[in-house]
């Protein structure tokens, strides 16, 4: 098997004309020339060089060799190119997850500031919950994901990941603009007992966090209508159908809606982002992540950092 190496030196030596000017050029001895084309040739098995008393003439064979090295060094240099840049995370793929709120408020930031710093890594993006999420990153198929998790419903991330806390959510209550209490600004949890809600699915994180919130404050909540779209949420309060309670995050202000905050609630949503030490190009969306969730904290209430 020819030896990139070797094929690189019997280059400089054409190019330079001598062993030892070649020698010069690369850094070498002349010895050191002199072994590696004399390997060369046993490999190819036959001479490279006419050798005379001061002078060498390259044969055909070598001025062949060289010819048809151009490209291979050239493929090589770049390979070698594409592997450094996947070393350093600006070459490559990254695999992401995330859950809907942090895919429509936090990673459109992140990503296009992103693309602006590594445009030769590709960006692949899968959504669901959490407990959907964590198992992809663990087996591989993903590189980074976004999670959350809230005061009220404890979990911890496998030890084999790695968390980058980022953002902190308040939890806003949602009332109908014609509800009593929607210009009050900040309501009393007790005030609510006799409401009718408007909830995520039986079983998330934010539905178990409203009916623990409510068993402190001496009542269980009457849930009538769920879904896990929170544009659904809105629209279901905006119609008059009940009252709820949204991540800051997920809450769009829109006509209809009036926003409150809970008296003496100190429960948060906690955002981060969960990954395995595999993929370099992980650093770079990592730090785009925390610009963005240090943008989103200036710009939007009820948000703060993690």
């Amino acid at each position: 098997m020819l030896n990139p190496l070797h094929l690189r030196t019997l280059t400089a030596v054409l190019h330079a004309g001598s062993f030892a000017a070649a020698a010069r050029r690369l850094g070498y001895t002349g010895s050191a020339v002199s072994q590696q084309i004399a390997a060369l040739e046993r490999a190819v098995k036959m001479p490279l060089f006419e050798r005379g008393a001061q002078t060498i003439t390259p044969t055909p064979a070598a001025r062949y060799l060289v010819l048809r090295a151009y490209d291979v060094l050239a493929a090589l240099d770049a390979l070698e190119e594409d592997v450094r840049g996947m070393s350093e995370g600006t070459i490559g793929r990254l695999r992401l997850g995330s859950f809907p709120t942090a895919s429509q408020r936090l990673l459109p930031i992140a990503l296009a500031s992103y693309a602006q710093t590594h445009p030769s890594v590709e960006t692949v993006l899968d959504e669901g919950e959490p407990d959907e999420l964590i198992p992809l990153v663990r087996a591989g198929e993903l590189d980074l994901a976004l999670v959350y998790r809230y005061d009220l419903v404890p979990r911890a991330w496998p030890r084999d990941l790695q968390e980058i806390r980022l953002l902190a959510e308040e939890l806003l209550l949602l009332l109908p603009e014609r509800h009593s209490l929607a210009a009050a600004g900040t309501v009393a949890l007790d005030d609510l007992k006799h409401e009718t809600w408007v909830s995520t699915r039986e079983g998330t994180a934010g539905a178990s966090c409203l009916r623990r919130l409510c068993a402190r404050a001496g009542f269980e909540p009457q849930v009538d209508h769920r879904s896990n779209d929170y544009g659904v949420i809105r629209g279901f309060v905006r119609s008059g159908l009940g009252v709820a309670l949204v991540p800051a995050l997920a809450h769009l202000p829109s006509e209809g809606v009036a926003t409150a905050r809970l008296d003496g609630v100190e429960a948060r949503r906690w955002i981060a982002a969960v990954h395995r030490l595999t993929n370099p190009a992980v650093t770079g969306a990592v730090q785009a992540l925390r610009q963005a969730a240090d943008r989103l904290k200036d710009d939007l209430p009820g948000v703060s950092g993690a």
